[in-house]
């Protein structure tokens, strides 16, 4: 009857997907229980969108419903647990027809025994020293293997329980203590491993329930800014337009007020020339004429032209053609923007994580944030050359405009952006003076002062390379790093944690230095050549390697 009943509530405590006892219940608003895990892995499905349902009675929810503990099922669920522990009896050993149920095993005896048989052990001296413990099939666990000897004794070296024969033998120096001692003490431990475990748990409900809000939260934002760059692009879109219709309005405005201009001027040419070629006409009739007195009275009044004005040159002058205006130059600065930004678009949303993304480990892990970097040639100095990403130093003043962003004493050069978020770079160094830095936008430029002095004020941090030692500086302190493999350089920013790294990288990727601070403001890549050096701006890396 026992065990009919206690099958029973199995079936009914039994989880709609896994067909098992429920583990971890969670009860959904529809009524219907699951294992967390079930339920979650079948939420969690990729072709599970929602609105989610019920997998029993389909009920469909517009939001996923938050997963929670059923406290109540879980206890009845540990009840159930335990009757079925209790409901797989113990036959009595000594009965012979109708065989009872054990409510005592023997250890001496090695014998379980039913209420009415067990009270010889309770009446009769000669049983009254036996060891009676609840009633069990496996009775003979409790008899050590070697001596046949009840285990009652714990060794605590050992880790074992084990008879007092096994003292004398093989546990002489042991720490040993007696079975109900070590007994107690454990179940003081476990009652306390059970209240940490359980503060575990709940922690993790917690993370798990704010998780759940961030992903919301990551979801909703991640539509927003979808909706926002939709917006201002459609703008953007709509304003380039604007301006597209403005400026050909504008040409053609020009073109007509110049056209009428030109028609005007060509109109009075017209009438100049109609006069002028009269006046040809009756010049010629007097030339041909024999009558000397009409020659001379007529000669005056024909021998002086009209007064014109000059007539302007229509092929010379520098503003005949619309083919002139800088409309393409429009179109690159434009591109040259619109690349700077989606660059930095994408920096950003690269580093946007539900939870904080770990330390970069693996030189894949480090490739996924790598950046090409774009050098800001208003920064060189004017002895450095530029060769696509190769920066050089060069005897030969380079002819650079003047620029307030230039540094006029230092061979350095910037990058175009400032970074912020986690990012990536590398640079191949040769020669015996060269540096890789960082800084903020507002270091000095001009002059020898250690505001413009790239590693000796708190606006920059380098690693350089002089007189064949490697040195990590910043505001003025000096690191000496040891002997460096490799002088393909490669540097690692967290902006938000506020750490930099860098390291050599060969086969291998060995840490040379690492910063920890705040940073305040976006970050500039810096380089850094003397006279026979450069550095080379590693523009993508796909080879694998092994950090140490």
């Amino acid at each position: 009857m026992a065990e009919s009943a206690v099958s029973q509530y199995e079936d009914q405590f039994s989880c709609p997907v896994c067909l098992d006892r429920l583990k971890e219940p969670v009860t959904i608003p529809c009524g219907h229980s699951y294992c967390m895990s079930c339920i979650t892995d079948c939420w969690e499905q990729k072709e599970q969108e929602p609105p989610y349902r019920c997998p029993q009675c389909r009920e469909s929810f517009s939001q996923r419903p938050l997963l929670k503990k059923n406290t109540l099922i879980a206890e009845m669920m540990e009840t159930l647990q335990k009757t079925s522990l209790q409901t797989a009896a113990v036959e009595c050993d000594v009965c012979t027809t109708e065989k009872n149920r054990a409510v005592k095993s023997c250890l001496q005896c090695l014998a379980s025994f039913c209420q009415t048989h067990l009270q010889p052990h309770h009446q009769s001296p000669a049983f009254m020293k036996h060891k009676l413990v609840e009633a069990s099939r496996n009775i003979q666990e409790n008899i050590c293997l070697s001596h046949g000897k009840p285990l009652e004794i714990y060794c605590q070296d050992d880790h074992q329980c084990i008879c007092c024969l096994c003292v004398t033998d093989n546990h002489k120096i042991h720490n040993v203590v007696s079975m109900d001692s070590e007994w107690t003490s454990k179940k003081v431990e476990l009652k306390e491993i059970k209240v940490a475990c359980r503060k575990l748990i709940e922690e993790r409900e917690r993370g798990q329930r704010e998780l759940s809000e961030a992903v919301k939260s990551f979801k909703s934002s991640a539509q927003e800014a979808v909706e926002n760059i939709e917006k201002v692009f459609a703008e953007l879109i709509c304003s380039l337009e604007k301006k597209c219709s403005e400026i050909k309005e504008q040409i053609r405005a020009q073109e007509k007020t110049e056209i009428d201009r030109a028609e005007e001027l060509h109109k009075h040419l017209d009438q100049e020339l109609t006069e002028l070629r009269k006046r040809q006409t009756e010049i010629e009739k007097l030339l041909i004429t024999d009558d000397q007195i009409h020659f001379l009275k007529s000669c005056q009044s024909v021998s002086v032209l009209p007064t014109f004005e000059d007539i302007p040159s229509f092929t010379q002058h520098t503003h005949l053609s619309f083919k002139d205006i800088s409309i393409s130059v429009f179109g690159e600065v434009l591109e040259d923007v619109c690349q700077q930004q989606t660059a930095r678009i994408f920096r950003e949303v690269s580093n946007v994580h539900v939870a904080q993304a770990p330390e970069p480990k693996t030189p894949n892990t480090f490739l996924q944030y790598f950046c090409r970097l774009q050098l800001n040639l208003n920064t060189a100095h004017k002895e450095l050359k530029l060769t696509e990403q190769n920066v050089s130093y060069s005897e030969k003043i380079q002819q650079y405009p003047d620029h307030p962003a230039r540094f006029n004493e230092y061979h350095y050069i910037l990058s175009r952006e400032g970074l912020y978020g986690r990012c990536y770079w590398e640079v191949e160094c040769s020669g015996d003076i060269w540096g890789v830095a960082v800084c903020y936008k507002g270091i000095g430029r001009k002059g020898y002062s250690d505001d413009c002095r790239l590693g000796f004020n708190k606006k920059s941090w380098r690693l350089s390379h002089y007189q064949k030692q490697v040195h990590f500086i910043h505001d003025k302190n000096k690191v000496l790093i040891p002997a460096v493999g490799s002088f393909r350089i490669g540097v690692y920013l967290d902006h938000r944690a506020g750490s930099l790294s860098f390291y050599s990288v060969s086969d291998t990727m060995t840490l040379l230095h690492r910063v920890q601070t705040t940073f305040t403001e976006p970050l500039y890549p810096a380089f850094i050549t003397g006279k026979g050096s450069s550095v080379r701006i590693i523009k993508q890396r796909k080879a694998q390697i092994d950090q140490k």
